[in-house]
């Protein structure tokens, strides 16, 4: 993936990547073995960078899954959704302050900024509709938790801060306009 913290950065951001989330036909690992299977049916979901054309990219997908399969496999795409992701603009000198003052004022720290490579196509369509808001696109987990996951949970006493933050935020952008 990468070796630095910089490549893993852009990797995780701006290039595209491929995750099977389900299958079907597929023996335990226990169980498996070289055999051909009658049928395998795999649920997948493709992330590209948030400034790529997503009908460039079903377009190419579709293309890659069908143009060629091995041995003869017939490949059929069921269904396939897709949502433009968001390159949030910068923020403005003010709201950067008040990112800042309501982080060292919870947290006693200076805010951290890190882009993710998901999309949430609703943000896109937030930001094509408000395109001088400004966003704080954020969340909670515990430690060793994972989003979306069975074992996602959220520690209170971080949760709590970050809710007070978000208000802090609010009012304080608030009594700037």
């Amino acid at each position: 993936m990468g070796a630095t913290a910089e490549e893993l950065a852009i990797n995780r951001t701006w290039k595209a990547s491929l995750a099977i989330t389900g299958a079907e036909g597929l023996p335990l690992i226990k169980d498996a073995g070289n055999v051909l299977r009658p049928e395998t049916a795999l649920r997948i979901s493709m992330r590209i960078p948030p400034t790529f054309d997503t009908e460039k990219g079903e377009k190419a997908l579709r293309e890659i899954l069908t143009k060629d399969p091995p041995y003869g496999a017939q490949v059929e795409i069921l269904k396939m959704i897709k949502g433009p992701g968001l390159n949030c603009a910068d923020m403005t000198p003010e709201f950067s302050k008040i990112v800042a003052d309501a982080s060292k004022t919870f947290y006693g720290k200076e805010p951290i900024y890190y882009g993710e490579g998901g999309s949430i196509p609703f943000l896109s369509s937030l930001a094509q509709q408000f395109p001088k808001a400004q966003f704080v696109i954020t969340g909670v987990l515990g430690p060793e938790s994972n989003a979306h996951g069975p074992n996602e949970m959220l520690e209170i006493p971080y949760t709590k801060k970050m809710i007070c933050s978000l208000v802090y935020m609010i009012a304080s952008y608030h009594e700037t306009k």
